[in-house]
């Protein structure tokens, strides 16, 4: 992710602030020079982070302050709290009505990538369930239709545009009143990229605002040109009424600094992040989870909201089966499935504390989706009972021949399939310890709501998984603590 530096350089402030012996003015000062100094490297405007470490100097009193550790947490806090002013404007986005139409418009310098995001974010919602469409308005930019044409093909997205027509507000105003009268929830329009300097273009943008009446002009906005951002952001939102901001190419070398900075400018709130070229690379934005986040403390509350989307938590039976200890190769091979569902890996490895955004690099990520992937073919190439059987390790162990022909089946060396055994055994076992736990669950209706756990049973509980876990990966997460802090997230958030 672009601010993974940044994250990383204010973290390491923060945590040498933690291993001061005494907590003073100095030690504050200190550790605001770095803060300040990762932003300023960051592009973000210097008039903003003076005013972010005012805030901070002036919120803080440390003559005033008792008991070390009181003073570290509260000082994080505050440092916390100055970092989510700001990317949050205080503003409620806008949020559209299921069942009615609700146009989006658009808007953006040329190569910000508004006609990837415009699919992006029809995707998006479609796999919500809502009823999207394209607009391409975009006579300007040779190829702009065949690009807008070729991504919502391949998405399945219904799309509209010419070759002949010129006029691109008469373009967007015939596309908006067909996807209308179609009944479409969510209406997406495309228009030309273009900069302050190009008033004509600028006239065009007004022209086409006022034929489709967007209920949300979408500002899109490249994290890559730095403090230009902020020039651009306010002469955009002079011309129309710019109500929400997506930042794209958060995936680059570039700082992004800048494109945080001009939302101070517009006022107006992130609605999403684009994180790569992918259809799938795009992230709604919470201010808080982002900063979070960036600081390495993980967002909880966002990874059971990814849960919960994917419907992960209704699979009654197979929740049944996980308080007994019972764990399938099919029932892995769906857990795979809603892994992949989920999203980019690097997107779930940040949501878990301790795993700032620059844990897993693009390489890993993909090794990993192939790695899950190989594992799910070679699953392919088995029968129904030995996808189903309770002990699937232990059949294949005594029935050897079931091993070469699923090797055979799926194109994959034995060893591959013993590996995935081995994966499966890992999993049968740490299913069977949360089973063997009498009275982990106090609820009435005894669901697996971390709500509903006793706290008892939930340490017992975080011990077992605690020696199971690759040690590295515990130390990542912040030991033993990190791991029982994570459980209280996720105990607050709700469903698992």
């Amino acid at each position: 992710m672009v601010l993974a530096d940044l994250g990383r350089k204010i973290r390491n402030a923060i945590g040498k602030l933690g291993q001061s012996t005494v907590i003073n003015e100095e030690e504050l000062d200190v550790m605001l020079k770095e803060v300040c100094t990762a932003l300023i490297e960051s592009d973000v405007h210097i008039r903003l982070v003076k005013q972010l470490k005012d805030n901070v100097k002036s919120e803080i009193r440390i003559d005033e302050m008792t008991g070390g550790a009181n003073k570290r947490r509260f000082i994080q806090k505050t440092v916390f709290n100055e970092l989510l002013k700001l990317v949050d404007p205080g503003v409620t986005p806008f949020t559209p009505t299921k069942g009615k139409r609700n146009v989006f418009m658009f808007v953006g310098l040329q190569g910000s990538g508004k006609t990837t995001t415009c699919t992006k974010m029809a995707y998006y919602y479609q796999r919500k369930g809502w009823k999207t469409c394209l607009i391409c308005a975009d006579t300007f930019r040779a190829g702009a239709f065949d690009q807008l044409k070729q991504n919502a093909t391949k998405a399945r997205i219904p799309f509209y545009g010419s070759y002949s027509e010129i006029d691109p507000v008469k373009i967007a105003a015939e596309g908006v009143e067909k996807f209308t009268q179609e009944g479409f929830e969510i209406i997406i329009v495309d228009t030309s990229g273009r900069h302050k300097q190009e008033a004509s273009l600028f006239e065009e943008m007004l022209q086409v605002s006022n034929a489709v009446t967007p209920d949300n002009v979408v500002f899109v906005m490249d994290a890559s040109i730095g403090q230009a951002c902020e020039a651009q952001a306010r002469a955009f939102s002079q011309t129309v009424d710019v109500a929400s901001v997506i930042i794209t190419k958060l995936d680059s070398h570039a700082k992004g600094g800048g494109a945080l900075s001009a939302v101070a400018v517009t006022k107006s709130p992130v609605i999403f992040i684009g994180t790569g070229e992918h259809i799938d690379d795009f992230e709604i934005f919470k201010p808080k989870s982002f900063v979070q986040k960036l600081l390495g403390m993980g967002d909880i509350a966002g990874l059971v909201d990814m849960v919960n989307d994917i419907g992960m938590q209704d699979n009654k039976e197979l929740v049944g089966r996980l308080k007994q200890g019972q764990f399938t190769l099919r029932d892995m091979y769906e857990q795979f499935q809603n892994i992949m569902k989920m999203g980019p890996f690097s997107q779930i490895m940040s949501m878990i504390p301790g795993f700032g955004p620059e844990f897993m690099t693009k390489g890993n990520e993909q090794e990993s989706v192939n790695r899950l992937k190989k594992m799910m073919t070679i699953m392919d190439s088995m029968s129904d009972k030995e996808l189903d059987h309770p002990k699937a390790s232990d059949l294949f162990t005594k029935e050897s021949a079931r091993l070469v022909r699923v090797a055979r089946g799926s194109g994959s060396l034995q060893n591959e399939v013993k590996e995935l055994l081995s994966q499966y055994k890992k999993f049968s076992d740490m299913v069977k310890k949360i089973g063997s736990i009498k009275g982990l669950f106090n609820g009435k209706t005894g669901d697996m709501n971390p709500k509903n756990m006793n706290p008892q049973k939930m340490a017992q509980l975080n011990q077992q998984m605690a020696k199971m876990m690759d040690p590295r990966v515990l130390a990542q997460m912040g030991g033993m603590g990190g791991l029982q802090n994570m459980m209280q997230q996720m105990a607050r958030s709700g469903k698992m």
